[in-house]
């Protein structure tokens, strides 16, 4: 698009304009006035496309009566007319002509805005991402994914059927997919399953708060994918673009289909390393590290084990994050490593939490908070950190305190530990099967979607109000299988999930505070007071997660062997 391109005005953006922002060079809108023209070019724009054919309406003005007043008002035109619901390869591709050659931004209008935004969107296949595409055409409140196939496909029309089909298709071969895969077959050995995923390498990612503190090493908690699918599952190596819930339909990078009767969602959730200034160029150097991250964990027990003096900052975001209680796991490792190496008197330790509370089940903060008095570190409540300068070893945090305005801090450190800020990856936001926060939308006991009944989810990317642990993957597997199969057979729902999730903190080396619990809060242990009592320090649940935990976790948990995760059978009023 030639000439400056800027946004329209957001002095003329009020409630009652018609004009939808899609990106800085172009909105959509309805059918225009011609006395909206003036109001076009007021708030900005430089050139209008016209995607309504004439004699569309009794009411609309015809295109000559807008060009007129477009000229007059030093706008440039076009016309490029779209019968309703008939948007051609070739009216996509004369879209993307007219954005190059006309000074922006560009207001193009239709009857809703809806075949303009159309056009937009398969105009910009080979030059924007599928989910950028579809986010910023639903942000302006129109849903492109009725055409995600063709935008997959360079925004020209599939010739291919050649699909394939499943009975269960599985998007994500984390914890939970394969976990969920296995307890299917081990049910009902017969079923055709598939599990997409690109991954090569699946990863025990409780395993990394270990490898930072110097326990593990981090080849522990790695295995090749393909030793890991199970048996006679189908394992489709490639990433997800988009799903058509309507037509049962799974589509893939390079627009091939995946068809399903019964769909489940698991892919995890993003790391969005970028949203902090500065930490994509500083990560794994300048004293920067993360535990969330395979290479980087061997990193920070590098930094751990060579500082003798210094301030050390542990950061933690937003909630949710996937395991709540691994950055200050990190903390209390390192500080114990310190404390056993004669240096702790010497290290001034800052916890900075975006968040209120130490931990949000109340039950386990005394035994938590007698090990930040141990260590003598200092917590930072309502601290988010918003931007890294990695040589100059310098940190920015916004606060933001109940009831005050927002401020900002800078912190020096002599080495850092970042838990990013995380989301639903941008692909789930996107589709129709996210609620508004972009989680996918389940029924918190059955997991079941709550508007298309042939799909599940279980995992860190669904909504239910749990704790995002692996812990919660073995308990929702079941869950999942179990009710899939109810459904196959004609049943309602046979299990219910109660919430369950755990944190095993690592508070030393050689002890762990036990965190079990549920939806509320509600205490959830899994062995009696006498033999674990989770809300105390317990050498019991260190050896628990230091050596049973992880063969539980490749031998059990994804091979169909449900040990301690038995699900519990739905009570009268679920489902």
């Amino acid at each position: 698009m030639r000439g400056r391109q800027t946004g329209p005005r957001e002095e003329n953006q009020g409630e009652d304009m018609k004009f939808k922002a899609i990106s800085p060079e172009i909105s959509v809108s309805e059918q225009i006035s011609v006395a909206e023209v003036e109001a076009a070019k007021a708030a900005g724009f430089r050139s209008i496309i016209c995607n309504r054919p004439d004699g569309e309406g009794a009411d609309q003005p015809t295109f000559e009566e807008i060009e007129t007043a477009a000229k007059a008002a030093g706008l440039e035109v076009r016309y490029l007319p779209v019968q309703s619901g008939l948007v051609q390869d070739k009216d996509a591709g004369d879209f993307g002509v007219a954005l190059r050659e006309l000074p922006g931004p560009v207001l193009a209008y239709c009857r809703t805005g809806t075949r303009s935004a159309t056009l937009w969107a398969l105009s910009q296949a080979t030059s924007r991402p599928m989910a950028e595409i579809l986010g910023s055409t639903k942000a302006a409140g129109y849903d492109m994914n009725g055409v995600a196939r063709r935008i997959a496909n360079g925004g020209k029309t599939p010739t291919d059927t050649g699909d394939a089909r499943y009975d269960v298709v599985i998007v994500g071969a984390g914890a939970g997919g394969i976990a969920v895969a296995a307890s299917l077959k081990a049910r009902r050995e017969s079923l055709d399953i598939a599990i997409i995923d690109p991954a090569d390498i699946h990863y025990y990612q409780p395993g990394w708060t270990m490898v930072g503190g110097g326990i593990f090493e981090a080849r522990e908690t790695a295995k090749t994918m393909g030793s890991l699918i199970p048996r006679g599952v189908h394992w489709i190596k490639s990433a997800v673009a988009a799903f058509e819930p309507a037509d049962n339909a799974v589509i893939l990078d390079g627009c091939r289909v995946v068809k399903y009767s019964r769909l489940i969602v698991c892919p995890g959730l993003k790391l969005d390393w970028s949203k902090v200034e500065g930490l994509v160029d500083t990560l794994g150097r300048n004293g920067v590290t993360s535990n969330y991250r395979y290479d980087l964990a061997p990193y920070t027990w590098e930094l751990v084990s060579r500082m003798k003096e210094g301030r050390a900052l542990f950061t933690q975001p937003p909630m949710p994050i996937k395991c709540a209680g691994a950055p200050q796991k990190a903390m209390y490792l390192s500080s114990d490593a310190w404390l056993r190496a004669g240096v702790l008197d010497k290290i001034d330790i800052q916890f900075c939490n975006a968040g209120g509370v130490l931990f949000g089940v109340k039950d386990f903060v005394p035994a938590l908070e007698s090990y930040v008095q141990k260590y003598g570190a200092n917590l930072n409540f309502f601290h988010n950190l918003i931007a890294i300068d990695g040589p100059a070893k310098k940190a920015t945090f916004e606060v933001k305190r109940p009831d005050e305005a927002p401020t900002t801090v800078e912190m020096e450190f002599d080495m850092m530990h970042v838990v990013p800020p995380q989301t639903a990856p941008d692909f789930i936001r996107v589709s129709p099967l996210a609620d508004a926060a972009g989680w996918v939308d389940v029924d918190q006991s059955t997991l079941r979607h709550k508007t298309h009944d042939n799909i599940w989810s279980l995992g860190d990317v669904m909504n239910a109000p749990n704790a995002k642990t692996a812990a919660a993957a073995r308990m929702q597997a079941p869950v999942v299988a179990e009710n899939i199969i109810a459904d196959i057979d004609g049943s309602s729902a046979a299990a219910q999930y109660d919430g369950y999730g755990s944190c095993p903190l690592t508070v030393e080396r050689g002890k762990i505070v036990l965190a079990e619990f549920g939806y509320g809060g509600a205490l959830k242990p899994s062995f009696p007071k006498w033999v674990i009592d989770g809300t105390k320090p317990s050498r019991l649940a260190w050896i628990l997660k230091e050596q049973i935990l992880p063969p539980i976790y490749w031998k059990a948990m994804l091979r169909g062997k449900e040990w301690m995760a038995k699900p519990e059978k739905v009570s009268a009023k679920a489902d």
